[in-house]
């Protein structure tokens, strides 16, 4: 089966590109990179290299509670990722058809953010912590995480964690088990759903394109985004 995505307006091909605030690299905003481009939705990025450029945000009392990301879209600045992320969700048809299917993705995305989580700190950790936070990664994403989403697919029957169409629970599951393949390449040699799911993400033509080189997904991350998030935000 192939995903499909639904059709989107004339009035989105026509809006303006979001612009997102953020590091040259993944963290919170690649969520976001990756629902905008499913979504169809085209954006530019500002790359905060300088603790000046985080400093002018706040005096230009762009960051509500002093955070990044930060995403303009339809006029407003936005801020915190899951708030970003339920807009774009909900504006572009990738948040279910009813308050039930509602309630499922968020479940499914929340249990995919916490492992998120553990993957996006790992850069920032002390060489002495980074080993069993590997073993912690791959323990959680086998015993905890992807035999739900494993269990999910098989009772679905259409392809999709969630009804019969694509959501943010989708693209948000297929991003954290890519990097997880990342770490463990064999890591889905158990969960034959999953694999069959990853095979049809990728059959998405937008999706196609951002895993292609030159896209604006974000490479690994590497010294020197940690350096440069470190100096900006000072932590």
């Amino acid at each position: 089966m192939v995903f499909l995505r639904s059709k989107r307006s004339a009035a989105i091909k026509m809006a303006e590109k979001a612009k997102l605030y953020y590091f040259d690299g993944r963290g919170l905003m690649e969520s976001i990179r990756w629902l905008l481009t499913v979504a169809g939705v085209e954006f530019e990025e500002v790359f905060l290299k300088t603790r000046e450029q985080y400093e002018q945000l706040l005096k230009d009392g762009a960051l509500m509670f002093q955070q990044v990301p930060l995403v303009e879209i339809d006029g407003m600045k936005l801020i915190q990722t899951k708030a970003i992320l339920n807009y774009i969700a909900a504006k572009y048809n990738l948040y279910g058809k009813d308050l039930k299917e509602r309630a499922m993705i968020d479940m499914y995305v929340e249990g995919i953010r916490d492992l998120m989580e553990l993957i996006a700190k790992h850069p920032f950790l002390p060489p002495a912590e980074k080993d069993s936070n590997t073993k912690l990664i791959q323990t959680k994403a086998v015993d905890r995480y992807f035999p739900v989403y494993e269990k999910a697919l098989a009772q679905s029957g259409g392809g999709y964690l969630v009804g019969s169409q694509l959501s943010k629970a989708d693209v948000q599951v297929f991003e954290v088990v890519l990097m997880v393949e990342e770490k463990f390449p064999s890591i889905l040699s158990n969960f034959p759903q999953l694999q069959a799911f990853q095979t049809r993400m990728r059959s998405v033509p937008a999706i196609q394109k951002f895993l292609q080189p030159g896209s604006q997904r974000k490479p690994q991350p590497d010294d020197n985004y940690v350096k440069t998030a470190r100096e900006v935000l000072r932590f």
